[in-house]
């Protein structure tokens, strides 16, 4: 059961213009999650910043985004977040969600990618010699997304779990 309900329409019009400009395009209901942060309209629209920033501005090539995306929602067991992007974004993006949520183990830059994931969930931080790996085949400005991408997607994660939001309807759920 949630623990904080998501707003319900008529919202406050700063609201309902963050809400807009998250959903973008899409003429659906705006996301429980986006709904529950809009308890707290400043934090949302820096919530939306950000997120639109890594989703739709990002220098990571899709693929690497939701290999980064589902590992760290795995990791943190946000069967929301996980959802929404395996439903959502997986598929163009050619990305195993179910792989990433199970900790299959991946090869080439896919693996040094769970390995970020996995790492920095672990600990904090990026061992020596994983950073090695990780300054030989990505370039300054997508090791600093890599690692905000990650961080960014534990706040989500918190989210989804300390609010206990209800799943999406349409959204993927994880295996068992």
């Amino acid at each position: 059961m949630t623990r904080l309900a998501p707003l319900e329409p008529p919202y406050e019009p700063k609201v309902e213009d963050a809400l807009k400009r998250l959903m973008g395009p899409v003429e659906a209901e705006p996301l429980k999650l986006f709904r529950t942060i809009a308890h707290h309209d400043v934090l949302l629209d820096r919530f939306r910043q950000i997120g639109s920033s890594l989703l739709s501005f990002g220098r990571l090539p899709a693929e690497e985004r939701e290999i980064v995306i589902h590992r760290t929602t795995a990791l943190c067991g946000a069967g929301y977040e996980w959802g929404v992007h395996a439903t959502v974004f997986a598929p163009a993006a050619g990305v195993d969600a179910e792989a990433l949520w199970r900790g299959d183990v991946l090869d080439g830059r896919a693996g040094v990618l769970v390995r970020l994931c996995d790492e920095l969930h672990e600990t904090a931080t990026v061992s020596d010699e994983l950073w090695a790996e990780l300054r030989a085949g990505w370039p300054d400005d997508q090791l600093v997304e890599l690692v905000c991408l990650a961080g960014f997607y534990h706040l989500v994660s918190y989210a989804c779990n300390a609010f206990a939001i209800e799943r999406e309807p349409w959204a993927a759920q994880p295996p068992a």
